[in-house]
């Protein structure tokens, strides 16, 4: 559960994402709201880097090898990214580029019936990626793999979505292009020389690429030089030396001249494949933002239900009272009544600090102790499952309007 002023800062860029133009798909802005950055932050570089600033955050550096440095994209990046890849339910995806397995996860949530795949050449760094999956219990859901990138996934293709996640020339991207479904697959990625790209959004329909390019930016270089410490990370380990080998310059010519890719401003648009964020029902509007809002209060008990942790439900309460000062602010012409999920909050603060009071008395008698601890925790219990039922009732109303 993030701290209160992390969660705060969350909710700051959130609004500015959305202030500025960049946030248009409601599903998008629940998975930021519900995915923890910091979790796909090492603890060691946590202290030095700003969670939900809108700019890069560092996830990964090698004192031996400084090059080797590694950031996760900003937010507004990622929102360009992920929307742009027009994904629907049941996409699968395939990710070049881990970025710690943040995008991944977002991604999952836009995508939650498809397959996530991630090609990633350092294993050190697919070795985190890996085990923030773990921590979140979806390395299920999302598969990391150590392996040049621009080879891709032919094997488990086609892919409906590719994202390239760093650098890639133009040249490069043909072979990828080849490997996406024929109907309606798209790719996006920053291709450009070493210094500066264009985001480019490419789609295939059959035999024919239509290609449109987006706002100019600097990425580092995708990662293709394969850099292993423990082979036993790669999950395709048979036939690892093919499948992880350069396509020659050759093969490359042979791609690229069965591949032209139509540039025009408007021609994605006619092909009426804007992201689906344009229709009503994902389209965000106030009313949807504080159902997002109420539902992530829901959720969040679901997921803190077993947790006995103080701190915890202590960080919950700082934050839904974050929400409902947010409510207040900006509920004019939303029909929304607080004053239950209040009334729930403030018991529920009174519970926690009745408990934690209780940890601290040492002068009563343990059995004492345990007698009152038991008798808090069940009505801290029965005002969760109150506030939940407020919280949904509320939801509905919303919804009804």
């Amino acid at each position: 559960m993030e701290r209160k002023k992390i969660f705060y800062s969350k909710i700051q860029l959130l609004l500015s994402l959305l202030y500025n133009g960049y946030l248009k798909d409601i599903r998008l802005f629940k998975a930021f709201l519900d995915v923890q950055l910091e979790k796909f932050v090492p603890k060691e570089i946590l202290p030095s880097v700003r969670i939900y600033d809108d700019a890069p955050v560092l996830f990964y550096y090698e004192r031996e090898r400084p090059e080797n440095l590694r950031t996760i994209s900003a937010p507004h990046m990622i929102t360009i990214m992920l929307q742009n890849l027009i994904l629907k339910e049941n996409d699968d995806l395939l990710i070049l580029g881990a970025k710690s397995g943040y995008i991944a996860v977002l991604a999952h949530k836009l995508a939650p019936q498809g397959k996530i795949v991630i090609l990633e050449a350092n294993s050190r760094i697919a070795k985190v990626t890996q085990k923030n999956l773990e921590q979140l219990g979806l390395n299920e859901k999302i598969k990391v793999i150590v392996k040049n990138p621009l080879v891709g996934m032919p094997e488990r293709g086609p892919w409906k979505k590719i994202l390239v996640t760093g650098a890639i020339k133009q040249e490069k991207i043909y072979p990828l292009l080849n490997q996406l479904d024929h109907e309606y697959g798209v790719l996006f990625a920053p291709i450009g020389e070493e210094f500066i790209q264009t985001y480019t959004q490419i789609l295939r329909l059959n035999n024919n690429f239509y290609g449109k390019k987006h706002l100019s930016v600097r990425f580092t270089p995708l990662i293709t030089q394969i850099q292993l410490d423990e082979l036993k990370l790669v999950t395709d380990i048979d036939d690892f030396d093919k499948k992880n080998a350069e396509i020659s310059t050759n093969d490359l010519k042979k791609i690229e001249n069965r591949i032209s890719v139509q540039y025009a401003k408007d021609i994605i648009e006619k092909l009426n494949l804007e992201p689906k964020s344009r229709s009503q029902s994902l389209e965000i509007k106030p009313r949807n933002i504080f159902i997002a809002f109420l539902e992530n209060m829901y959720n969040t008990i679901e997921i803190l239900k077993d947790d006995q942790e103080l701190e915890q439900w202590t960080n919950y309460i700082e934050n839904s009272e974050t929400l409902m000062d947010i409510f207040k602010k900006y509920k004019r012409g939303i029909k929304i009544n607080l004053r239950k999920i209040e009334i729930s909050l403030n018991q529920i603060k009174s519970y926690n600090l009745a408990i934690k009071q209780i940890e601290y008395d040492k002068n009563t008698k343990s059995d004492e102790l345990l007698k009152k601890k038991i008798e808090i925790s069940q009505k801290f219990i029965e005002e969760l499952a109150k506030l939940q039922k407020n919280i949904k009732d509320e939801i509905n109303k919303i919804k009804e309007i």
